[in-house]
């Protein structure tokens, strides 16, 4: 009998001791910027004064941007998504869908060719912290990252698909939702084009 019951609780008793050494830290976030340096820029100069526009719904063209609050990648205050100054192209993606891939190094260019007339932001959304990072760093990725670990703001647009692209005016007001898959040069700079009148 007792042989029996040792047998039973060796496999648990390894199994438990396996759980404990592969925990992360408490704060994992502090951990992965404490081996490495994020790729992204910080996010504090995203937001202007607070907007005082009471709460609307947001996902339609001429809507504000959704009343929601997201972490940025390097860490510091929440970025209130109400607050970010226009113009904005913000690019929702995840470093495990293939069109997100295809795309990020366009958006990369778009942001260089900014020159102060508007921002590239993104949305890093239902992706692990090392994929975002690992991805930013292959691809020389350096603009502003929020974190979205959930899909807070897809819903809030009600809108599903990867890779999205919006595109928000100096109001902070949608102007444009792009679901339609990879984006290159030549439509990014047709979308900022037709939807801020900013020539790319």
């Amino acid at each position: 009998m007792i042989r029996r019951l040792a047998v039973l609780l060796v496999p648990l008793l390894l199994a438990a001791g396996c759980t404990a050494t592969a925990e992360e830290p408490a704060n994992p976030a502090s951990a992965h910027r404490a081996e490495r340096p994020s790729p992204f820029a910080d996010c504090a100069p995203l937001t202007a004064v607070p907007a005082s526009a009471a709460p609307a719904p947001a996902g339609r063209p001429g809507d504000p941007l959704p009343d929601l609050a997201l972490n940025c990648f390097t860490g510091g205050a929440p970025v209130q998504l109400r607050d970010v100054k226009g113009p904005a192209v913000i690019n929702v993606w995840a470093s495990w869908c293939p069109p997100c891939r295809k795309e990020l190094p366009a958006f990369q260019r778009l942001s260089d060719r900014a020159d102060g007339r508007f921002q590239v932001i993104g949305v890093n959304s239902r992706d692990s912290r090392r994929g975002a990072q690992s991805l930013g760093e292959d691809f020389g990725i350096d603009f502003p990252m929020l974190l979205d670990q959930g899909d807070a703001f897809e819903r809030a647009l009600e809108r599903s698909a990867f890779p999205l692209t919006v595109l928000v005016d100096a109001d902070g007001r949608i102007r444009h939702i792009d679901g339609t898959g990879a984006l290159d040069d030549a439509r990014l700079a047709a979308l900022v084009r037709t939807h801020l009148g900013v020539r790319v």
